[in-house]
């Protein structure tokens, strides 16, 4: 196994709360509706992306790629207690029962 296979495959807790910090920019696209879908799949509802302060580049882009999804009802820049503006709530339709 060579170093790039290795870092190709990363175990995320399905939990909710899902930190960009350790990811690429590049894999932001597939990602995070791959994120949701988990998440739906296991009727959490509610998310926190965490994708920093910086100088706005990632969340502008977390921002555009939730735009696009379907099965994102709203999301919002968190509160102070819950990352202030460096990160994203997100609330997902409810899945069809």
């Amino acid at each position: 196994m060579d170093e790039h296979e290795h870092d190709q495959y990363v175990e995320i807790p399905i939990n909710g709360i899902l930190d960009l910090h350790m990811f690429s920019p590049k894999d932001l696209k597939t990602l995070i509706p791959d994120y949701i879908e988990e998440c739906r799949a296991k009727n959490i509802t509610e998310l926190r992306l965490i994708h920093g302060k910086g100088i706005g580049n990632i969340r502008r882009s977390v921002h555009a790629i939730l735009e696009r999804n379907p099965m994102v009802k709203s999301f919002y820049l968190a509160g102070n207690e819950s990352g202030g503006w460096g990160a994203t709530i997100v609330l997902l339709n409810i899945p069809d029962e």
